[in-house]
């Protein structure tokens, strides 16, 4: 297939008053007369690693299968997702999920070492632990991109029950000796992306960005408009109006009438309701993707021996102290609510992903996603088997249909990231621990 459209650069950027503002993808990027293979159009692999504590509740509480709710059922139109998975029924044909996974390097860690262990399926020496999955990745996927890998949270990682701060509190090590931290303010991660860069100036460039980028940039978004087709145009519009609505939400001050109580200033940028800290973050995410900033990300999405409550599910306890619960049916209900929740939100991505075209598809169609834990039963501290699926159409390399694989008992979550690796084109033979790859995904 040819391509014979007027050409634009694909780093083209909307630049203004110290901003510097990536575009998606835009078919006038494409040259004339140019093989698409051999284009921007061309699609680019994404990848990206969602990460959730405490497990899911599935057949090994006192209740076993019969207060399962995370283990779906079945294959191709027989596959039936289970209720803490059911947010994700409209994607469940680009869905694999899995049993009888199992991470060693987890087992007895309680909750020190499972973020860390979980991309990287090693036991760590001392504090040395070793290239975690998605930075191997970002060696074959990312390194032409401005960022080549994000690290996200929801919440502080520093937490008592999980090591306090160690270096095992994040899902990603450039290197054995190096974890890159997870970053949890939304006002940082935009600037990092869209304004001013990560620099030691950057607490005054928080202070000084009053106004939106979008007003910095009017001028040179208008010329660039004017020489669009009406499907670019449309594109773009989309993808501006992300960047506004991220804008907003960054902006919003958690700030509760509290004229009568002397509090402290609190962190700039992080957002005090906790639903709305964690969609902005995958909001911000969803826009890096698109604007191709990076292809690899990791995101905690809550923190591992959190205190979190959940008044918007009319829960007031702590998702840990929750988490121990002791086989109380009233609490493993509160679990699977809280669960399904956290479930619903990478959803609710995961549809923005499947909304954004990327070239001759979505930008979920080009990606691979995984959600899931490094614990199985929370209140047991156990780390087999381990809940977690991948979602996405991988660039035609993901077997579609929709299918839950009962692997062989203990399976390592290793032989999953090396399955992942050999579809975004490294091939190795083994990573972390691992004794195989899956063949049918």
């Amino acid at each position: 297939m040819f391509i014979t459209k007027k050409h634009i650069s694909r780093r083209t950027a909307l630049k203004g008053a110290g901003v510097n503002l990536a575009l998606p993808f835009l078919s006038a990027m494409v040259p004339a007369s140019t093989a698409l293979a051999q284009t921007a159009a061309n699609p680019k692999m994404r990848a990206g690693f969602f990460y959730i504590p405490h497990g899911a509740i599935m057949f090994n509480t006192k209740y076993g299968q019969e207060w399962d709710r995370w283990t779906p059922s079945g294959a191709g139109a027989e596959y039936k997702l289970n209720e803490i998975t059911s947010p994700l029924e409209p994607f469940k044909k680009q869905m694999t999920t899995f049993g009888n996974l199992d991470n060693a390097a987890a087992a007895g860690s309680v909750h020190v070492r499972n973020p860390a262990t979980w991309l990287s399926a090693t036991l760590p020496q001392g504090n040395n632990m070793s290239t975690t999955l998605d930075q191997e990745m970002t060696k074959f996927i990312s390194q032409d991109t401005q960022f080549p890998s994000l690290e996200l949270a929801s919440e502080t990682t520093i937490q008592v029950a999980a090591g306090n701060g160690g270096p095992f509190t994040t899902l990603s090590f450039r290197d054995e000796h190096t974890p890159l931290p997870m970053e949890y303010n939304p006002r940082k991660v935009f600037l990092r992306l869209f304004g001013e860069g990560d620099s030691p100036q950057e607490r005054a460039a928080m202070a000084r960005q009053k106004n939106s980028i979008l007003d910095m940039i009017t001028d040179r978004t208008n010329k660039l408009r004017s020489d669009l087709g009406s499907e670019d145009k449309a594109i773009l519009d989309g993808y501006l109006e992300n960047v506004r609505e991220v804008e907003r939400q960054a902006k919003t001050p958690a700030n509760p009438n509290l004229s009568k109580i002397k509090i402290p200033n609190a962190p700039i940028g992080e957002l005090e309701d906790f639903a709305a800290q964690e969609k902005v973050m995958y909001d911000l995410l969803a826009l890096a993707y698109q604007a191709d900033l990076t292809r690899v990300a990791t995101y905690i999405t809550v923190a591992e021996g959190t205190n979190r409550s959940y008044p918007f599910l009319n829960i007031s306890g702590g998702f840990h102290p929750i988490s121990h619960h002791a086989d109380d049916l009233e609490r493993i209900k509160m679990l699977v609510q809280i669960q399904k929740w956290h479930l619903q939100q990478f959803a609710d991505f995961i549809k923005k992903m499947a909304d954004t075209p990327d070239g001759q598809g979505s930008l979920l169609d080009h990606a691979i996603f995984m959600y899931g834990s490094n614990m199985s039963n929370s209140n047991a501290h156990s780390s087999y088997p381990i809940p977690n699926l991948i979602v996405g159409g991988g660039n035609g390399k993901l077997k579609q249909g929709g299918q839950h694989l009962v692997l062989a008992e203990r399976t390592p979550i290793a032989n999953l990231h090396l399955t992942l690796l050999q579809k975004v084109g490294h091939e190795q033979d083994h990573f972390g621990d691992s004794t195989g790859h899956i063949s049918e995904i």
